[in-house]
């Protein structure tokens, strides 16, 4: 099973939770009440998130953060590489440029990169505006349809 960290997860609830109000200054102990999270948890996402450029931290009693872009231009892959640095499906993919001891007899390595790519690529396609806006219960996924050609002569 692939699945996002707690903390990803996290950070994109706490994240689509600004951009109801973006301008607005918002502290870790109100953004607890409101998602149900834990304090050290929030403070510990915020921080990371203002680190990582997505925030602005803004210092003083009516202190907290603000969101340092508009939720357009912020992409869902950012949020989640702030938390868990570079999406790596794999490990050979997390390796930053060493060689997998594998890597000589490994056929598969170089699709694993287009997998990869694909998915950050995905993730990077969607805003946190887009993310943060309920879809409709009507709204139907269509399928995806790509003719595909094997040949396995």
């Amino acid at each position: 099973m692939m699945r996002l960290s707690r903390f990803a997860d996290y950070a994109v609830l706490l994240m689509s939770h600004m951009t109801r109000e973006p301008t607005r200054v918002h502290a870790a102990v109100g953004m607890a009440d409101d998602t149900r999270l834990p304090v050290p948890t929030v403070s510990k996402i915020l921080a990371t998130m203002a680190r990582a450029g997505l925030l602005e931290s803004i210092r003083g009693r009516d202190g907290g953060y603000r969101l340092a872009f508009h939720p357009r231009d912020i992409t869902v892959e950012q949020i989640i590489s702030a938390v868990d640095g570079p999406i790596a499906l794999t490990v050979c993919l997390e390796s930053r440029g060493v060689s997998c001891e594998l890597e000589d007899i490994c056929p598969s390595q170089p699709n694993w990169r287009r997998i990869n790519d694909a998915l950050r690529h995905a993730l990077a396609g969607v805003s946190l505006a887009e993310i943060s806006t309920p879809i409709p219960l009507n709204f139907e996924l269509q399928p995806l349809t790509r003719e595909r050609n094997f040949n396995f002569s």
